[in-house]
């Protein structure tokens, strides 16, 4: 009889246990699926992250969701042990009570010793609370385990670190040189003894077929890459003796293909300055022509652009990660291949703020179309990883015969397409 009174209590506690848990567990993997996916892309787009000087900004966010994924865990299992904990005292206060009911049945003659014996044995057993203690503890442990195995990721902990000076520069001239430079990818050579000097402020468009090495010029100025051979200096200092954020705290690089992290449109802003203001948010994307697309939107600047931008079309990623680049005013702006997924008229209002930026930064600009980079003021034309041809639009038509190819070969696409 006193089993079956048992049975109702537990049950009930039984159930309330398991709809809690189910619910926080729900709650949970939800989280961690978002937090696995911010992983990923932390991961997918660390090359942009490291252009964009970001580390500090995303480690900082990556530890914030850890911590609220650890101590949300901590919770569901506190909440799910206070359960366990209510009927295990159940079951002991259900033990003792049938050792005093036992005891008075046997001291009254009603049952024997034998019949006392069955009783006692009679029914399930559970799990001390010390093992209930010993299975959380070691469920805590598992997860701080792959938390700290994380960690140790982005921390480069057991990975190879990037290698950088000691010497800072708060705020950079904007003056650069590379010195004999060769670099190669493998045994194939990309760069070969590769000499310029870019002056600050001063627009420079790097042309040549692809290949050439236009791109490994800004990897390497940004220090992407330590394996080269020859001297590159800013401010005529060897970048090798520089910090991190004195070279990439003072460049800001938009790519071909820029990762947007699956955030809103202010948060992506926000990444390369947290103190952004509402004003300067609004202002760069009004440079970068992406204003009037915000604001058509139900959310705004609060809009989710999904993982990798899926939500943005190439045109409007390119022009995000360009707003990206007129948050940062660094000394040194690098555009690669920057508005080739943007229509005539949207690139030729890029051309303009870009056009505006001029002569108040260092600009270097790889480009397909030559008709974007007239105003440049320098061209330097690239060829098996050397300089062959230097100088304005004009007179490259009429020096380098590889310039004047490439020119008429964008001439002719364009009237066959009829653009």
């Amino acid at each position: 009889m006193l089993y079956a009174n048992k049975l109702p209590i537990r049950f009930v506690i039984e159930i309330l246990r398991i709809n809690t848990y189910n619910k926080n567990d729900k709650e949970y993997r939800k989280n961690n699926d978002a937090l696995t996916g911010f992983t990923g892309e932390i991961v997918r787009g660390a090359e942009d992250i490291k252009m964009l000087n970001g580390e500090t900004s995303f480690l900082t966010e990556l530890k914030r969701r850890f911590e609220n994924l650890n101590n949300e865990k901590y919770e569901m299992e506190n909440t799910n042990l206070s359960f366990l904990l209510c009927r295990w005292y159940w079951n002991q206060i259900s033990y003792f009570l049938m050792i005093v009911i036992v005891g008075l049945l046997v001291k009254n003659g009603s049952i024997e010793i034998a019949t006392a014996v069955v009783l006692f044995n009679f029914g399930n057993r559970y799990n001390s609370l010390v093992g209930y203690i010993t299975g959380f503890h070691e469920l805590v442990k598992e997860f701080n385990l792959s938390a700290t195995r994380i960690f140790d990721i982005f921390e480069d902990k057991n990975y190879e670190k990037e290698v950088f000076g000691n010497t800072h520069l708060d705020k950079i001239n904007g003056d650069f040189e590379f010195k004999n430079v060769s670099f190669k990818y493998d045994a194939s050579n990309v760069l070969n003894n590769l000499n310029f000097k870019v002056n600050a402020n001063e627009t420079v468009a790097f042309v040549g077929k692809s290949g050439a090495g236009k791109t490994t010029i800004f990897n390497l100025l940004c220090k992407m890459y330590d394996n080269y051979e020859g001297l590159i200096t800013i401010d005529g200092i060897n970048i090798k003796e520089l910090d991190k954020d004195s070279i990439r705290g003072n460049i800001t690089i938009v790519s071909q293909n820029p990762y947007i992290f699956n955030m809103s449109i202010k948060d992506n802003l926000k990444l390369v300055k947290n103190n952004l203001t509402d004003k300067e948010m609004k202002e760069a994307c009004k440079m970068a022509c992406l204003d009037d697309f915000i604001e058509s939107l139900p959310n705004k600047y609060d809009t989710i652009v999904g993982e990798g931008g899926i939500n943005l079309s190439g045109g409007q990623k390119q022009r995000l990660a360009i707003a990206r680049a007129f948050v940062q005013k660094t000394e040194i702006i690098l555009f690669d291949e920057a508005t080739s997924a943007l229509d005539n008229e949207t690139q030729s209002k890029i051309q303009q703020a870009i056009y505006n930026l001029q002569k108040e930064y260092t600009i270097l600009i790889i480009a397909h179309r030559l008709s974007t980079i007239k105003s440049a003021d320098r061209i330097l034309v690239l060829d098996g990883g050397k300089i062959i041809g230097e100088g304005s639009h004009t007179k490259l038509l009429k020096t380098c015969k590889l310039y004047k190819e490439l020119y008429e070969n964008e001439i002719s696409n364009i009237d066959s397409k009829g653009e």
